[in-house]
């Protein structure tokens, strides 16, 4: 089994993705960065690679699909606390991203999502899993 994940999605601009996820925190993997894609960590086993529409032409075997008619994915990333999920998604509407669904909030789950330039959606999500209320299953 791989012991990583890429991610890849299209985008109209790579210059402006990069200057968007940047706002919201993400940093990129120089290596695997040139004029038509770039490479934003998420942590030491996962990537999201964004390519110009053309070059993920290139590599779809298929349609590309196009985000503001339905979704291809949805991307969800993990936060360490609530206020960086709220600090990840107001940054995204702040840049130019556009709110996907009202924040989720469970107790000890909470989760806010939105569009980014491209209408790729994603959700920012913390959970505190020792919270996750028991299945009483004591009727049987």
């Amino acid at each position: 089994m791989s012991t990583m994940l890429f991610v890849n999605l299209p985008v109209a601009d790579v210059a402006r993705s990069r200057a968007f996820f940047t706002c919201l925190g993400f940093r990129f993997d120089a290596m695997f960065c040139d004029q038509g894609t770039v490479c934003m960590e998420i942590n030491d086993c996962s990537r999201v690679v964004l390519h110009a529409a053309q070059r993920f032409a290139g590599y779809a075997a298929g349609a590309v699909a196009d985000p503001y008619v339905g979704r291809e994915s949805l991307v969800a990333v993990s936060a360490g606390s609530r206020s960086e999920v709220d600090r990840c998604a107001d940054a995204a509407l702040t840049h130019g991203g556009s709110a996907l669904r009202d924040p989720e909030d469970l107790g000890f789950m909470y989760c806010r999502s939105f569009c980014d330039l491209d209408g790729h959606a994603w959700e920012v999500v913390w959970m505190d899993a020792s919270q996750i209320p028991a299945d009483d299953d004591s009727s049987t």
